[in-house]
């Protein structure tokens, strides 16, 4: 079993150089001997999900921006695709190495219709079972709630437990006090913290859209400076049941108190 582990210190910056013995992992609360420890930038399977609703028209062009942060993290043998989502969903570029493929086929991207984000999402991690990467993860790009799909939110939840993919979400909403926002708009940002924080990835909250593409460009330092946790599970059961997991950190000498961020649980196979 892989676990990433993202380290953050109080002032939310990643925090390099632990060693295997800053960390403890426990499986339904029974420690897990720890027989893998990595810190190096592993070559990553990437599917970009981005939301072209009608909504979302103003914030397009920043959006693109985004995109074009996040891939200046890229690594040589990342592979990409990308997901656009109005009324559907539709698998625009399959898997490539190209970055430029994938801007060029935003560059043409109009803002209409509703928002089908879980159906999105749905899509995007059948499409990473294509992956040739070990280590996965989706960047969702949205400004609102679902109102267009066919998948339910309890579907995607248990899709997202079962699938080995970090999800980060950057998530464009309109300030509060904005009277334009619809049930779908504020049920959004709970939809997609619950959805990334089950992953060990996370949800970034933009209220500036000219914040984005500096939150991109975080999201792919962070999926950059993961430490990756393996164990063999000692509960060896193939009973196909959800295994929750927790990382402990052991705080290193002289650093202040430090937070861990990693992927929740899974579930065991059934054969």
């Amino acid at each position: 079993m892989q676990i990433p582990v993202t380290v953050m210190d109080p002032l939310n910056r990643f925090v390099t150089g632990l060693e295997k013995e800053n960390f403890r992992v426990f499986e339904d609360k029974k420690e897990q001997v720890v027989t893998a420890f990595s810190s190096e930038d592993a070559p990553l399977s990437v599917g970009v999900v981005f939301d072209c609703s009608g909504s979302m028209g103003a914030k397009l062009e920043k959006s693109r921006q985004a995109v074009a942060q996040f891939f200046k993290t890229a690594n040589p043998e990342d592979e990409f695709f990308l997901v656009q989502f109005n009324d559907r969903a539709e698998l625009v570029q399959p898997f490539t190495t190209s970055l430029e493929q994938i801007q060029n086929r935003l560059t043409f991207t109009q803002s209409k219709g509703r928002t089908a984000l879980l159906d999105a999402i749905y899509l995007a991690l059948h499409q990473m079972k294509k992956g040739r990467n070990p280590r996965k993860a989706l960047l969702v790009i949205s400004d609102g709630g679902d109102n267009n799909s066919r998948y339910t939110e309890g579907e995607i939840k248990n899709l997202v437990r079962e699938a080995d993919v970090q999800i980060y979400a950057i998530g464009i909403f309109e300030p509060v006090s904005a009277r334009g926002r619809t049930a779908e708009e504020l049920n959004g940002p709970g939809l997609l913290s619950e959805i990334a924080e089950q992953t060990g990835g996370r949800q970034f909250p933009v209220e500036n859209l000219n914040e984005l593409p500096d939150i991109a460009a975080k999201i792919g330092i962070e999926l950059r400076n993961q430490y990756l946790l393996g164990y063999s599970p000692a509960n060896q059961q193939r009973d196909g049941k959800y295994r929750r997991v927790q990382v402990k950190l052991v705080q290193p000498r002289g650093l202040p108190p430090l937070r861990a961020f990693w992927r929740m649980g899974y579930y065991a196979p059934l054969q």
